[in-house]
């Protein structure tokens, strides 16, 4: 048999939970999404004329500094590290990078071209591309306009035997023209696009050192 004191303590329980969650919605009720962003997205303006100087490239997988390899921003003030709020990459930055890879080999005049895993045997060579920093840096503080710092070590080896061949770092530091996100991205598309264009020349002219296969 049921207690009478039940039913009602039990009704009293369930209309408290619907005033929680009144509540809750109330708190919030519009809530703005995060703005979506991109870099490295110019197309090729041409494709690239066949050459029969042109060798093959592998490129192994990318290695990315785990703070910033998400869609989240990552700015630097005084040391202390911390995500831009209200704002994301379209997809993950490691993802976008690859994606500013592909098209910088594609649109260049260098005669190195990346092929895919299954033509790696074709390759004269394998590159491996390591993202130590990408992030906006408030050098001058944080009300000031913000760095955009790009940090790349490039690793190349010849395919036959796996020997170095060349191992740099290259660095692109470019300033926003002002603390705003509408100036803080165009500063990440030229930090990458002159990063990626000193890579493609830098494999460019250590593959036209090797023998012809």
């Amino acid at each position: 048999m049921i207690s009478p004191l039940r039913i009602p303590l039990r009704s009293l329980a369930l209309a408290a939970a619907a005033v929680a969650l009144t509540g809750c919605i109330s708190l919030f009720p519009k809530s703005e999404p995060a703005g979506l962003y991109r870099f490295g997205h110019a197309a090729a303006e041409s494709s690239r004329p066949a050459s029969d100087k042109s060798f093959g490239v592998y490129k192994t997988p990318t290695v990315f500094t785990r703070a910033a390899m998400s869609d989240r921003l990552l700015s630097v003030t005084n040391g202390e590290a911390a995500y831009i709020a209200d704002a994301r990459w379209v997809s993950p930055a490691i993802v976008l990078f690859d994606e500013a890879v592909a098209r910088a080999f594609e649109s260049d005049a260098s005669p190195a071209r990346l092929v895919t895993r299954g033509e790696a045997l074709k390759a004269s060579m394998a590159l491996r591309l390591e993202v130590r920093s990408f992030e906006t840096d408030y050098v001058d503080g944080p009300k000031a306009a913000p760095e955009v710092l790009v940090e790349i070590r490039a690793v190349t080896t010849r395919s036959n035997d796996r020997a170095l061949l060349g191992d740099k770092v290259f660095v692109a530091r470019v300033k926003a023209a002002d603390n705003r996100l509408s100036a803080i991205i165009p500063a990440y598309d030229q930090a990458v696009g002159q990063a990626l264009s000193e890579i493609v020349d830098w494999v460019g002219e250590t593959g036209a050192k090797l023998p012809a296969s």
